[in-house]
């Protein structure tokens, strides 16, 4: 299968390539400059120079191609990147529906899109608020599901970890190691549930396999709370536990202290369900504790 894909040189969208690749599809991949293209050509794939506002560039290669894979994310949430991500989606989605072929066209949203209320719904089929961490993601999700000749398949994943990325979980872990505090929000009785970005490439391409239309919860079985990965950030690094007041949190995390004090507990019921997917990677807290994060933790003496 002949597969595009945006954000190829990405934390997630790396490791796509890799296993795309592997798994003996032709891949193709959006590149931005010369440097992302040696890089997407030494993991195998063929580089399409062009960025994201580039519309007619998406629309082409998705016409090109079987499948689409739109795995690139912009977290600064500016206007203009909110209006580049909508314009971009809505491309790739005419490119993959020139055709009436039903391609699949996979679109990674968040579990974020859910918001911050206490005792939301967090089904697939829950109706979003306007307000949440990512706004953007749900409206580029509604363009994805009313689009016509495609499949649609969006995916909300919660946060993605192991192989020693994640900007969220290296900030927190290099903040520790300079400061000596690994900080928690109040209680931290606050749970999420995150995805090993080997089992969220895996779900990807259970997809392409046998596509199913639909919004899809991409999680794991093992949650954590940020109280427990404080501890296991501090195991790591040699820092101290250490419980901070919300305020604290505003001035040290901004807008996102909101997000860091919420629970986004969800289940993949439906995921394992349509396509057969078992997470299997090691959990976020032993990934830190002992696993893939050892290598960029500096130490405190």
């Amino acid at each position: 299968m002949k597969v595009f894909i945006t954000g190829g040189t990405g934390y997630v969208g790396s490791v796509l390539v890799e296993k795309l690749v592997e798994a003996g599809h032709e891949v193709t991949a959006l590149a931005r400059s010369e440097a992302s293209s040696a890089r997407l050509a030494a993991a195998g794939s063929t580089p399409v120079p062009g960025e994201l506002a580039d519309a007619a560039v998406l629309r082409a290669a998705a016409a090109a191609a079987d499948a689409v894979i739109h795995a690139a994310v912009d977290y600064t949430m500016s206007d203009e990147a909110n209006a580049t991500e909508l314009a971009a989606v809505t491309a790739l989605v005419e490119g993959a529906g020139a055709t009436d072929a039903g391609k699949p066209v996979i679109y990674t949203s968040t579990g974020l899109v859910y918001g911050f209320g206490s005792g939301r719904d967090t089904t697939e089929d829950a109706e979003l608020p306007e307000v949440s961490a990512q706004p953007v993601k749900a409206q580029a999700e509604r363009i994805v599901r009313e689009a016509s000749g495609i499949t649609p398949i969006v995916m909300r994943a919660g946060l993605v970890y192991g192989r020693g990325g994640s900007g969220l979980i290296t900030g927190l872990i290099s903040s520790a190691a300079q400061t000596g505090a690994a900080a928690y929000i109040e209680d931290g009785a606050n749970t999420w549930s995150p995805v090993h970005v080997d089992d969220l490439s895996a779900l990807y391409l259970a997809a392409l396999a046998h596509p199913a239309a639909g919004v899809y919860n991409a999680v794991g079985e093992q949650p954590f709370s940020f109280r427990e990965l404080a501890e296991a950030i501090a195991a790591l690094t040699g820092a101290q536990p250490l419980s901070i007041p919300f305020e604290t949190a505003e001035q040290q995390f901004g807008p996102f202290a909101q997000v860091l004090r919420t629970t986004s507990t969800l289940r993949a019921d439906k995921a394992r369900a349509a396509f057969g997917w078992a997470p299997t990677g090691i959990s976020l807290l032993d990934d830190v504790r002992a696993g893939s994060y050892r290598a960029p933790a500096s130490v405190i003496d």
